[in-house]
């Protein structure tokens, strides 16, 4: 992989990770615009810039990394439960699934229901401004709400904010509470394809893996702190209509 193909990937990893507009949807296209294949060796690329997003997370919410905000990790792990179990259990279901145009439907179905539930919401208040009054029945059925993300193009970040958002979280913490549950389920995910591609790891290519990293963590901090203040003035309409005009792109141009 060359320098500038690094660099664009790990800038794509680290804006759309934690946008709801699916990473994995943005990458495929990247990369096929690159022309860059699906090889093991850019599958353990993407490996590494996925853990640069999570380092990312880390680096946000340190100061929530400690035994006083010990009842914020049980309800993300609660959170976390359903889709590790139903990924554990259909991962090569799921990944059967995998298709451009499955990616492209599940944008549009995305984008519509941002757009549904932004009309249903119309700026009524939310009950619950803050991560930590998050209660454990929340979590739960935001986590019921992340299964729908092992659909391919779904977005993890957008199911869990839509699921949040429909149990009383308003939009700025229903994003805190993505980020947070983005930890346990971005390190299962990318320490089981660790596992399976680390002999992929190209020594020749260090300078290029180092510089993926890098550009992804800056990226993807920088995107976290930037939502947080969109979302102080702005709703998910935005998102919901990049959605379906990108859905419809892939579908148009990819699709035969």
């Amino acid at each position: 992989m060359e320098l500038m193909q690094a660099i664009i990937l790990g800038l794509i990893e680290g804006i759309t990770e934690f946008l709801p507009i699916s990473s994995t949807g943005h990458l495929i296209v990247a990369s096929s615009w690159l022309g860059l294949e699906q090889t093991e060796g850019n599958k353990a690329f993407e490996v590494i810039i996925q853990l640069a997003a999570i380092l990312a997370v880390t680096a946000t919410y340190r100061d929530k990394i400690s035994l006083s905000h010990l009842g914020l990790w049980l309800k993300v792990a609660l959170a976390f439960i359903p889709v590790g179990i139903v990924g554990l259990l259909f991962h090569t279901q799921i990944k059967a699934m995998f298709s451009i145009e499955i990616v492209a439907i599940m944008f549009i179905v995305g984008g519509v229901i941002f757009l549904i539930i932004e009309w249903l919401q119309n700026d009524k208040p939310a009950p619950t401004t803050d991560i930590e009054q998050v209660s454990y029945r929340q979590s739960f059925w935001i986590g019921i709400a992340q299964v729908f993300a092992l659909i391919p193009g779904t977005s993890r970040a957008g199911a869990s904010i839509i699921g949040a958002m429909m149990v009383g979280l308003d939009r700025k913490t229903s994003a805190e509470f993505s980020f947070l549950l983005a930890l346990p389920v971005m390190l299962a995910a990318s320490g089981f394809d660790l596992l399976k591609h680390y002999d992929e790891f190209d020594a020749g290519n260090t300078l290029a893996l180092m510089v993926g990293f890098m550009v992804a963590f800056l990226s993807a901090y920088a995107t976290m702190k930037l939502l947080l203040q969109f979302l102080q003035r702005f709703t998910f309409v935005a998102f919901g209509l990049y959605r379906i005009v990108f859905g419809a792109l892939l579908l148009w141009i990819m699709v035969p």
